[in-house]
Order: C-alpha cells, then structure tokens, then sequence
C-alpha cells in the first residue's frame, strides 16, 4: 500500500490492543486518553502532510518493489540530490512538531533503512537473518508503519534473590517457532503508540563470545506478554493555549516488559552473537544516517527557539539592551554552527561499502558533540530574557472569566492585547520551565549517550594526521645553526 493517512494510522492504532500501564492502571482506550491523545493526533498530522500536493514531490518517491509512493524518510540515499530529498523531509515534518519530537517517524525510518542496507553484516550468523532484516525494512516502508524501539536494559543483569533470574531481558528458550524473552528493557519513548517496535542490542560485553542479552528483533506492540509501564505524564492538560507543546507532542516514555514473549524466527535478525552486536553497531554506518536526520532536527529546533525568544524581546521591548542582543546572538551563532555543520556533511558524502550516499562524519561528529552542550543554554538564555514574564503568565480560563476584560487590557504589550501576549510568553514557558520543556533538555543533553565517552570516540575515530604532517613539515624548515 502507498504512503497512508493520519487517519489511517489512527484507525491501526484503535485496532490494536497493546498493554500499557499508567499510574498502575491499564490504559484501555489510548487514542482517547488525555496523556495520548495529543502525541497521535500529531502523528496522524505528520502522515497527512506527505499527502500535500506542495510537499508530496519531495516527501515521497516511487517504491523500487511496489511502484507506489512511498515516505522519503525510508529512501536509501544513493546520491547527494538524495540526501537534500531526505532532509527536505526531515524539516518539513520538524517545523510542524518545532523540533519537539524527537522520534517522529523519521528517525526509526531512517535506522532500519541503515540496518537493511547493511543486512549482510548478519549472514555471518544465518543467511536467513539478513533476508529477515531487509523484509522487515520493506515491510515498513510499504506499509508506511510506526516504530519505537529500545535499545539499552538496566544496569543489574541478575536477581540476587530469585535462582539466578534475570532482570535485563534475555533470551531464556528458543524453539522452531523462534525465541522466547523474558525480562525488561529501557526507554521506549512512544512504547505502545506505534506500530512496531524495534529491540536492538547495539553494543555488547566483549569478554564473550555469546550472550543471551544480546539480540536484534521486530515484533507488534500488541504482541501477548509484551508490556509496556509509562512514567507520569509531562503534560498539564489538553489545553493548546496553556501548554501548546506538552498538550501536543509529549513523547512518552515507557519501561518495556517481556513476560515470556515469543519472537518468531522471521522477526529474529541477531541472537547471542556478541560479535554480530558489535559489528553491526560499527560497520552499518547506521550512526551517521540517524546523526544526519537528527541534526536536520536540530537545526529546526534551534530556529524555532529563536523565534519565540524575538518575539518576546520584541513585545516586551527590551531588544535596544546590548546584553539582550548579545544573548540572542549566541543563539544566532549556534544555529549558523549547525546549519554548516549539515551542508559541510553533505557536500562531502561519500559512497559507501553499502552502496549509499553517507555523509561526511566528521562534521556530524562535531554537531554530536556541540548541540547537547548548547541546547541548555539555549533555554537558559530564554529563562534569563523571559524572567518574571514567565511566571505571571494566567490561563485561558482566567481571560473568559469575569476579569478577562481587564486582563486582557492590563497585559497587553504592543501589538498584542493581554490574551495574545500571555499566549506567547505561555509558548516559552512550556519551552523553558514545564515539565515537558525540562524533558527536551535532558533529552538533548543525553540523546547520544554519555557526553564524556562520546567526547573520547570523537578523540579515538577523528583522522589528525594529515594536521600533524603539517606541523612536522613546518618543524622541518628551521635549519640548525653552524
């Protein structure tokens, strides 16, 4: 089938039966539910787009095994027109959710394209894995499907106290219906709002040579035993003026459970290989498409930021004070940082083993490395602008309450009357002081992994020789006195 609607994409969702805790209840109905409710219907927005006949050329092309149209965010880049197509994608669903979801379709869409790309890493195990593979990437694509994923367990493997039970989901039988996991997973952000989703040991223990933590697998999030236990919802309420971001794109989060759960061989793409786990993680190049599509993110992001933070210097007219003009400067340099960063990526893609279009990691590594460091103070700067404008921010209800009249007279700030002003300075704030907003920046500072052991990759992968040839080429040219 082509590329579906948003309303397609619900109706799926109403279908399924995922089980999914909240505050130690089962949610029963989540396309009605107000912690649910604003994240699928900006989901459902995000598929209706590719259908704009102004966006449709470039957020769409021809499936190579159907001949239907089929998301761009799926395409394998075999050129570099390829890759802006992808960005251009990438951006047109960003502006629509400001940057504030950071798994739209897009960035599992992109993973399991860099995985199939690269499926015959997994023929070192079964040949059958890596055909398993590229019919799930295919699956995906031609059915337009939503995916989450996770892909790191919790940090005690063993219950001291239960005969050696494990607590990280593992492999605990296997039968020729295929594997049997039992156990728990962390952070599947979307957990039981998507189609699918993906579990993925990206890196494992390199003190054995099998592990039965160690594995890679697709299966429906409706699938009997998987479970699905959310942490508390960061919205306040549905309301878009009071909390326009929370209300609509709060991305839950979720600790996933497996109870016995049957995997069937068709789904399985690595087990136990520790090897397949590691090769994978580095050889696929899935790292570079999925920094690629986050920096495209990033940069929307950061401009959608920029916008809220003039419209407030605008309407509180304190824009003529040069540490104002310095602060929003920074955010100015940052976004040009990273829109460079991006065209630098792409003019200097490369070919790669797999046969697409990669982008140049050294300019993505640095963006890995900058973003996360200068999201905070993004916010930060917002905080320190917006000050005590962004505490005495009433509520819709107060403005059609008896006092509305003089609110919206005593608030007002040229060109806004009181209503539209608090509107705005209620935008920041679910941006820089909410709990969704202290959300994104935690997100952002850890959406890598760990800045510390990132700092040391870039370290150990990024090519300095021709730099030091350099400078012992210069050393060389001062002569020794006679």
């Amino acid at each position: 089938m082509p590329i579906r609607t948003g309303q397609e994409y619900v109706s799926q969702l109403r279908k399924s039966k995922p089980t999914i805790w909240l505050k130690g209840k089962k949610v029963k109905n989540m396309n009605r539910h107000p912690s649910f409710r604003g994240l699928i219907e900006s989901q459902a927005a995000l598929y209706d787009l590719q259908h704009d006949p102004s966006k449709k050329r470039v957020m769409t092309y021809t499936s190579p095994l159907s001949g239907d149209l089929v998301g761009t965010s799926f395409m394998q880049p075999r050129t570099k027109e390829d890759l802006e197509q992808r960005r251009f994608t990438i951006q047109e669903w960003a502006t629509y959710h400001a940057g504030m979801m950071g798994r739209s379709p897009d960035y599992m869409n992109t993973m399991i394209m860099a995985l199939s790309s690269a499926a015959a890493l997994l023929t070192d195990q079964d040949p059958m894995l890596a055909e398993n593979m590229r019919s799930f990437y295919e699956h995906c694509r031609e059915n337009d499907l939503a995916l989450s994923h996770t892909f790191i367990g919790p940090k005690s493997i063993i219950r001291e106290d239960s005969d050696a039970k494990s607590i990280a989901a593992c492999i605990v039988d296997k039968n020729d219906d295929g594997i049997i996991i039992d156990g728990m997973r962390l952070m599947a952000t979307k957990g039981g709002t998507t189609d699918e989703i993906l579990v993925v040991s990206n890196t494992a223990s390199l003190f054995s040579e099998t592990d039965p933590h160690t594995f890679a697998f697709a299966i429906p999030t409706d699938t009997p035993g998987l479970q699905f236990i959310c942490r508390e919802p960061l919205s306040y309420g549905t309301s878009t003026y009071d909390y326009p971001l929370s209300s609509r794109f709060e991305e839950m989060d979720s600790i996933v459970l497996f109870d016995r759960v049957l995997v069937p061989w068709n789904r399985v793409f690595f087990y136990e290989r520790v090897d397949i786990a590691n090769k994978l993680y580095r050889e696929s190049n899935v790292n570079h498409h999925i920094t690629h599509q986050v920096l495209c993110k990033s940069i929307v992001k950061s401009e959608f930021a920029l916008g809220v933070l003039q419209l407030m210097t605008d309407t509180t007219k304190v824009g003529h004070h040069p540490h104002v003009k310095e602060k929003i400067g920074e955010i100015i340099v940052t976004l040009e940082m990273l829109k460079a960063l991006l065209l630098s990526s792409e003019v200097n893609a490369q070919v790669d083993r797999w046969g697409n279009m990669l982008p140049a990691k050294g300019p993505l590594w640095a963006a890995r490395q900058y973003f996360p460091k200068m999201y905070p103070r993004i916010i930060e700067i917002m905080q320190l602008i917006g000050a005590s404008g962004l505490v005495t921010i009433p509520s819709e209800e107060d403005f059609y309450s008896e006092i509305g009249h003089d609110l919206n007279f005593l608030l007002q700030s040229e060109p806004r009357d009181g209503y539209e002003k608090i509107k705005l300075f209620r935008l920041a704030w679910d941006l820089c002081m909410s709990a969704f907003g202290t959300r994104q920046v935690l997100y952002e500072r850890f959406f890598f992994g760990d800045p510390i052991r990132k700092a040391e990759e870039l370290y150990e992968i990024y090519d300095r020789s021709s730099c030091v040839a350099r400078v012992e080429e210069f050393l060389k040219r001062h002569k020794k006195k006679k």
